[in-house]
């Protein structure tokens, strides 16, 4: 920061060299901010010296290629970065008799194990009219946050010229660099509107996390930056779990329609009710964990798995999906309705998909436990990449669930994770039949144990009474 030594655009051009590794140049500025990291393998037995030289170019329109201008240079061990407060070293540039020449800051932090590869796309929206002609030229900068509270660059997003509604291209990039593998790390992220002269104007800024982020692929991360503008990862890109390809269903579509084609067979009216959670609602924007994807409060009921599906659909386009992911609400309001039926005429069946990421598993967990009693099982599907590590603590085949010292009266939970039953060959046909065959193995010894539970007997064969109805919930 702070580089005395202007070129005739009054602003440096600089490269970042250790010995004979080098960055790309940032343009036009006094105080760059390198995106490029360097991986070195550490050895605390070892002194291991290195050299930082700072050089500005001089692109000149007389000139068909650039000169390097000497700016500083500093010198340190890799110890010494590693062992200063928070991996953080600030060293101040010299080489230059008489000049003073600026300072660097180094940081350094050990990486995970983390092999995950994060794939996004983001599109912003009601962007302020920033340059003559009325329109914007934005661009995207992303820092995770340190362990002494600052932030470092970590990836910036291409130039959008001329728009107030952009839409960046997809992006990969190693998690391990956006939070380290620490998918709770803040994350930061700057907006900016690029100017032609080459600097740029800092529109806002917001905060989010890998976890939040990860969330993009299956429902709508929206965060507000300044004056109503938005910027959100959602559905209608192919990144999105969600989204609604012309050509094949979705994960989410796939797993309800394989699941539910089998067990509708079951219900006599064919009448389902059917769920989202996490979302805000149209038209104030109301967040609601447990809404009715036909947007009828009074009656959520839709005509068979065709109808929740054409349902999801619609509620896909009319609603914003939106964090946190709460599955006690859902779970309580079916349970609830469980409960006022526990004479073995009838048994519910939940079904929930989901990416896995649950934001309240102590009253999950507490909801599962109080359900265990009633008339009803919960099937889980989990799709997309995540680690479904809380989803198979509720799923009590080994452990029985618990809260607050209580265990489940008994095991209603059969979690399965979608990724295991896509079919390498593309027959989405055998595996999805396979998806069903193995979330509705458990369904009739659950079933039989409520029955046994409450010491209700088989009604006879030929009884005018009805068989016991499975009422399924989505």
């Amino acid at each position: 920061s702070d580089f005395s030594r202007e070129t005739r655009f009054s602003k440096t051009q600089c490269i970042l060299c250790i010995n004979l590794l080098m960055t790309c140049f940032i343009d036009n500025t006094r105080n760059p901010d390198f995106v490029r990291k360097f991986v070195l393998d550490f050895f605390f037995e070892e002194k291991q010296n290195l050299r930082f030289d700072v050089l500005g170019i001089n692109c000149l329109l007389s000139t068909l290629s650039p000169s390097k201008d000497f700016l500083g240079q500093t010198f340190c061990t890799l110890g010494e970065i590693i062992g200063s407060t928070g991996g953080r070293l600030e060293r101040t540039l010299s080489g230059i008799p008489g000049k003073k020449c600026g300072v660097i800051i180094l940081t350094a932090e050990e990486l995970s194990n983390c092999r995950d590869i994060a794939t996004m796309q983001l599109c912003a929206n009601k962007l302020d009219k920033k340059d003559f002609f009325g329109k914007s030229d934005p661009f995207l900068v992303f820092y995770r946050s340190n362990e002494d509270g600052t932030f470092t660059i970590c990836h910036k997003t291409e130039v959008i010229k001329n728009t107030l509604n952009p839409v960046w291209q997809p992006f990969t990039i190693p998690v391990r660099a956006l939070c380290n593998g620490d998918y709770d790390r803040t994350v930061k992220v700057d907006v900016y509107d690029w100017d032609r002269d080459g600097s740029h104007d800092f529109i806002g800024e917001f905060t989010t996390s890998y976890r939040e982020l990860s969330r993009g692929q299956n429902q709508f991360n929206v965060y507000e930056v300044r004056h109503g503008m938005e910027v959100a990862c959602n559905p209608s890109q192919p990144t999105s779990l969600h989204y609604m390809s012309p050509y094949q269903m979705n994960a989410y579509a796939m797993a309800l329609k394989a699941v539910g084609e089998i067990i509708q067979d079951y219900d006599s009216d064919k009448l389902f009710p059917a769920y989202g959670f996490g979302a805000k609602l149209p038209p104030d924007g109301k967040i609601s964990h447990a809404f009715p994807l036909n947007g009828d409060n009074d009656n959520p009921n839709c005509v068979g798995i065709e109808g929740v599906l054409e349902s999801y659909f619609q509620s896909l386009r009319a609603v914003q999906l939106y964090g946190p992911t709460n599955f006690a609400p859902v779970i309580n309001k079916v349970a609830n309705c469980a409960a006022e039926i526990t004479d073995g005429s009838q048994y519910f069946v939940l079904l929930m998909i989901t990416d896995g990421v649950i934001s309240d598993m102590v009253q999950t967990k507490e909801a599962v436990v109080n359900a265990a009693s009633l008339p009803l099982s919960i099937i889980i599907v989990g799709v997309g990449p995540a680690e479904f590590d809380a989803m198979e603590e509720l799923d009590g085949d080994e452990v029985r669930v618990s809260s607050r010292g209580r265990l489940a009266e008994r095991d209603i939970v059969q979690f399965v994770p979608f990724r295991d039953y896509i079919d390498r060959s593309g027959n989405q046909v055998l595996s999805m039949a396979r998806l069903a065959k193995d979330v509705l193995a458990e369904i009739p010894d659950q079933l039989l144990s409520f029955m046994k539970s409450r010491g209700i007997e088989p009604r006879p064969a030929l009884s005018s009474s009805p068989l016991p109805q499975l009422h399924r919930h989505i």
